[in-house]
């Protein structure tokens, strides 16, 4: 689970690196891609071709994230909008009503359940879910696929370059607006896999996205915010913990020790586990 948690996590702090925004409504990008596979394995695909969904429906969300930006997003950069950051919270926020407003006209506030991935499989004395089990190695390839993207390709270093410096990025010929484009492509696309991935074991449901849209916000914080690597270590540290504790402690209180753990974390570290430092001019 901490593996999954780190899709929308990353996907948060990517868009946040770039432009500097929140966006609040990640998690109706997350439901959106939920919808999208369940939509293709109950209509298009047999269920065993669940993954020929995956990149599907990231192409289908990233078009989506796209189009977003280039009609509400872009025009605030260009224009220079003053508070910037009420316009985005507003703007945010008003998608999520938006979103599941429009799943809930087209399919009703029902609850759908689309094939499981993959049989039970046992570890030794742990049985796991076959879903959740693929649902990691999927998670696991497309982080694997994500980090050689920004680490080896040209596109990738002119992402770090940008949210490094916005104005020095121009100087070498990037378009910092193309580069804010792409990277919110990519951080609702990696929402809609999660979404994708998690969908037999969550559901699919209008409001399906509001707890990993918490869970997301909770690692990014308890990681650093802006750090892709804190991330990735605060979602395995966030899955591991809340495993746990269900196991050990109770399981109602799930989602109560994973508030703990970043209250804990933020006493000790108010920076989160790998914060950015702060550069002084």
């Amino acid at each position: 689970m901490g593996a999954i948690y780190c899709l929308m996590a990353v996907g948060i702090t990517f868009i946040y690196s770039i432009m500097k925004m929140i966006n609040w409504s990640m998690g109706e990008y997350y439901m959106i891609g939920s919808y999208i596979q369940w939509f293709l394995l109950t209509t298009v695909l047999p269920s065993e071709y669940w993954y020929v969904g995956i990149p599907i429906t990231a192409g289908v969300d990233f078009c989506i994230g796209v189009i977003y930006h280039k009609l509400l997003l872009k025009p605030m950069y260009i224009r220079g909008i003053e508070r910037r950051d009420d316009y985005i919270t507003i703007m945010t926020v008003a998608t999520v009503v938006l979103f599941r407003n429009i799943m809930v006209f087209i399919y009703g506030p029902y609850v759908f359940s689309p094939p499981e991935y993959y049989h039970p499989v046992q570890l030794g004395p742990l049985p796991i879910s076959g879903s959740k089990l693929m649902a990691f190695i999927g998670a696991t390839i497309i982080l694997g696929i994500f980090y050689y993207f920004i680490k080896r390709t040209w596109i990738g270093r002119a992402l770090q370059a940008t949210a490094q410096n916005r104005f020095g990025v121009q100087i070498i010929g990037v378009n910092p607006y193309k580069m804010d484009e792409l990277a919110f492509g990519l951080g609702v696309a990696l929402a809609a896999i999660a979404g994708a991935l998690l969908a037999p074991v969550f559901l699919v449901y209008p409001t399906n996205g509001a707890i990993c849209t918490i869970k997301g916000f909770t690692i990014i914080v308890l990681g650093g915010i802006g750090s892709i690597t804190g991330s990735i270590v605060g979602g395995l540290l966030l899955g591991i913990i809340e495993a746990l504790c269900t196991g050990l402690i109770n399981p109602s209180y799930r989602d109560i020790y994973a508030f703990i753990t970043l209250l804990v974390v933020l006493i000790i570290k108010p920076t989160g586990l790998m914060g950015e430092r702060e550069r002084i001019a």
